[in-house]
C-alpha cells in the first residue's frame, strides 16, 4: 500500500500500479494539514492493523532506523571509497536519513568534515539552518526532497552551510550529464550536484566533496525531458531537446 501526492510523476504512478501496489493518491498539502500523505498513511495503517493480514506503517520520516542504516553503510562506504580523504558531504533532504546518518559517520572519522544541505525552492530547510526559521519561498518541480518540518531523522544534525538551489541552476547539470556522460538522472541528483558545486566553491580548491546521485531521470521523463513542460514552467531547455 502506497500513499503519495497526486502531483508525483506519471512514471512513478504507472510503475507502482504495474507492480501491483494499492495506490492512494492524495492532494499535495503542507505537513501541518491532517490530509498530508504522511498522516494519511499513518491513519490507513492504523485502520488496517487489526485486519487478518495486519499492517505496519514504515514511517520513513520518523523511523530513525533510516538514519542508522546510512550511518552504518552509506557513510562507511564513502569513507572507504575516498580513503578517508573527504572534506565535505552535501545532499538534499527528504526524510533526512541519508544526510544525518552520513554526517554522523564522517564526523566520527574526522570532525572537520563540512556538512551541507542542498535545498530546493519551496522547502524550508535553507531558511531554518541559515536564519533559524522554518520558512519556504518559491517552488520546484523536484519530487521527494524539500520539507517544511524537522523530522526525527534530521533532528540534532549540525549543518555547516545550507544552499538554496533553484531548478534553473540544477537542471543544466542534469542535461549535461545525460548529453555528455550518458547518465540519465533526476531532479534530486541535479539539486545535489549544484549543492556540491556551491560547497566546493566555499571550501576552495583542493578539497574533495561527496554527494549522492539518487534518482533516475526515467522516473520523470514526462517532466524533465519534455520541452513543452519545461517551457511552460519557464525552465531551461537544452538545444538538443528543443522541438523544431
Amino acid at each position: 500500500v502506497v500513499v503519495m501526492p497526486m502531483t508525483q510523476s506519471k512514471e512513478k504512478i504507472d510503475s507502482l500500479e504495474l507492480f501491483g501496489a494499492e495506490l492512494h493518491l492524495v492532494p499535495a498539502t503542507s505537513y501541518d494539514d491532517p490530509n498530508h500523505y504522511t498522516h494519511t498513511a499513518r491513519r490507513l495503517a492504523e485502520q488496517r492493523s487489526g485486519e487478518a493480514n495486519g499492517a505496519v506503517w514504515a514511517n520513513q520520516f520518523g523511523n530513525t532506523a533510516n538514519r542508522d542504516i546510512h550511518y552504518a553503510t552509506t557513510g562507511e562506504e564513502i569513507w572507504q571509497q575516498t580513503d578517508g580523504k573527504v572534506d565535505g558531504f552535501i545532499c538534499a533532504v527528504g526524510t533526512g536519513g541519508t544526510l544525518a546518518g552520513v554526517a554522523k559517520k564522517l564526523r566520527e572519522k574526522n570532525p572537520k568534515v563540512s556538512i551541507g544541505i542542498a535545498d530546493p525552492m519551496g522547502s524550508s530547510l535553507y531558511n531554518f539552518f541559515e536564519h533559524g526559521e522554518l520558512k519556504s519561498e518559491g517552488n520546484s518541480i523536484t519530487e521527494g526532497i524539500g520539507i517544511s518540518h524537522i523530522t526525527n531523522n534530521l533532528a540534532g544534525v549540525e549543518i555547516d552551510k545550507a544552499f538554496q538551489i533553484s531548478d534553473n541552476t540544477a537542471l543544466p547539470y542534469v542535461f549535461d550529464l545525460l548529453k555528455n556522460e550518458g547518465l540519465c538522472l533526476g531532479g534530486s541528483s541535479g539539486i545535489n550536484i549544484a549543492g556540491a558545486v556551491e560547497l566546493a566553491k566555499k571550501l576552495g580548491k583542493g578539497h574533495t566533496i561527496v554527494t549522492i546521485l539518487c534518482d533516475y531521470g526515467t522516473r520523470y521523463q514526462s517532466k524533465l525531458f519534455n520541452p513543452v513542460f519545461l517551457e511552460n514552467k519557464n525552465l531551461p531547455v537544452p538545444e538538443w531537446l528543443k522541438i523544431d
